[in-house]
């Protein structure tokens, strides 16, 4: 089967990101950070419903209880979309002025993982932190400050944590040990130097097989990369700037890739730019994502 790439949606969001499969649901849960809006895909009718947040909001997962749990500027959130209830969980940053949450994930044990960064311009500084969210609620932070809080993902039985920064004069991806009974990462190690590459490490997931997808920011590229750290695979995009990447549908063989199309309106070399596009063809498939389990 040919690999084929294809916009789903075609909706000109101004930072799509934060992808999220739901198997139950049979959605593809996602957000536009900019525009303050939460995302839900349905490719059996192609519809995409959307739900205003109305704060920067950029990363999320099912709730086991219903509803979700929400990464924005101001903290994380539990919130049902059917009736737009939402409880401040928790605001870790609340003294970090122009901070916000970035990418986040949940682990298979169902805690949820979710890093922040910078949000109110230039010049960049590593005040960008990654949190553990566990079923109580508790909060607690890990690695040292990053720009750029990106690529959270987890190997098939869980014993390895990724972990990205998507800053110019970064852009790593890390591996470290992952203890899954406790949610403790330790032995934090370089995975993968993105600067071979054109573009950059955004969000990210793990397949079936255990190798590393990112979206590649900047470089209309998204990168298969081994579990020993080899690129294995590069699918070129219609789109400079994908940002998050995530196995869905009923079989988990298609790949959903999130976009940015602030800055980019009007440019002929890249109509669907901000749009939602579902890559298939490509003979592997993800894993099922656990639902945040607090």
């Amino acid at each position: 089967m040919a690999i084929a790439v294809e916009c789903v949606v075609d909706c000109q969001a101004r930072l799509g990101e934060g992808a999220c499969w739901d198997v139950a649901d049979r959605a593809l849960w996602w957000v536009d950070i900019k525009a303050g809006q939460i995302h839900r895909f349905d490719p059996e009718t192609g519809d995409d419903a959307s739900f205003d947040w109305g704060e920067p909001v950029a990363c999320l997962a099912r709730r086991d209880a219903g509803g979700l749990i929400v990464g924005a500027a101001s903290g994380v959130h539990l919130f049902d979309p059917e009736t737009g209830v939402r409880d401040l969980l928790a605001d870790p940053e609340a003294g970090m002025v122009g901070n916000r949450f970035n990418d986040g994930t949940t682990d298979p044990q169902g805690r949820f993982w979710a890093g922040t960064m910078r949000d109110d311009g230039s010049p960049p500084e590593r005040r960008g932190r990654f949190y553990r969210i566990d079923a109580d609620h508790d909060v607690t932070s890990w690695f040292d400050p990053v720009f750029t809080s990106n690529g959270l993902a987890f190997s098939p039985d869980g014993s390895v944590m990724y972990f990205a920064d998507t800053n110019r004069d970064v852009r790593t991806i890390w591996a470290c040990d992952y203890d899954l009974d406790t949610g403790t990462p330790s032995g934090q190690r370089p995975f993968f130097d993105t600067r071979q590459l054109a573009g950059r490490p955004d969000g990210a997931t793990v397949d079936a097989d255990g190798c590393y997808w990112m979206a590649g920011f900047g470089g209309w590229q998204v990168v298969r990369i081994t579990p020993d750290g080899r690129v294995d695979r590069i699918i070129e995009m219609p789109v400079e700037r994908p940002t998050k990447v995530m196995f869905g549908g009923a079989d988990l063989a298609t790949l959903y890739v999130t976009s940015m199309g602030d800055g980019l309106a009007g440019d002929a070399a890249q109509p669907q730019a901000g749009g939602l596009f579902a890559i298939t063809g490509l003979a592997t498939g993800g894993l099922p994502q656990a639902r945040f389990f607090g």
